[in-house]
């Protein structure tokens, strides 16, 4: 099976544009950029209309890391992670009837956003973020019980995005921030 070339001429979203921008600073904070080339680049980034420019300003620099997948299942009992875990990228959390623990406050985020794809079908789950995350829960859907998530009333800047998805049957979600 063959893979389709990326189309160049296609327009950019802000997602791409974030993208670009990061690596363009990772790229100096690892020394491969100059403070002057660093600038140029990010006008770059920031005055481009399509992929093909985008690819143009990214060419030279390092290729970045690959993106993260992991899967958490049990069909009972208790799924807990806590303390200094790697978070991946791209997270799915199935459980049919257990209890679910996430605590990412001390937790190594190395991704600006993190999916968390929740599954679960009885049992609650209870998620605590970064006290300077940014918790975006649009595609959660509850069936039984509501979800409880009260945002900080004075958020932090520069934290990560956890973005907070799936479905869950008859239990409970809850989700608050550090206090650290």
């Amino acid at each position: 099976m063959t893979s389709q070339p990326e189309d160049r001429s296609a327009a950019l979203g802000e997602d791409d544009r974030d993208t670009a921008v990061r690596r363009v600073q990772g790229a100096y904070a690892e020394g491969h950029l100059s403070h002057e080339e660093m600038d140029e680049r990010l006008h770059d980034v920031l005055t481009a209309r399509t992929r093909g420019d985008l690819a143009t300003v990214l060419s030279s620099l390092p290729a970045p890391p690959a993106e993260t997948t992991a899967t958490i299942a049990a069909a009972g009992g208790r799924i807990v992670r806590r303390g200094a875990w790697r978070v991946p990228r791209f997270l799915t959390v199935a459980s049919a009837f257990g209890r679910v623990r996430l605590d990412l406050s001390r937790a190594v985020i190395e991704h600006p956003v993190v999916d968390i794809e929740l599954q679960l079908g009885t049992g609650n789950a209870r998620i605590t973020v970064p006290r300077d995350a940014v918790v975006d829960l649009d595609a959660l859907q509850t069936e039984w019980k509501d979800l409880r998530y009260r945002p900080p009333s004075s958020p932090r800047p520069g934290g990560p995005t956890i973005r907070i998805s799936g479905a869950v049957g008859y239990g409970r979600v809850r989700i608050r921030h550090s206090w650290r």
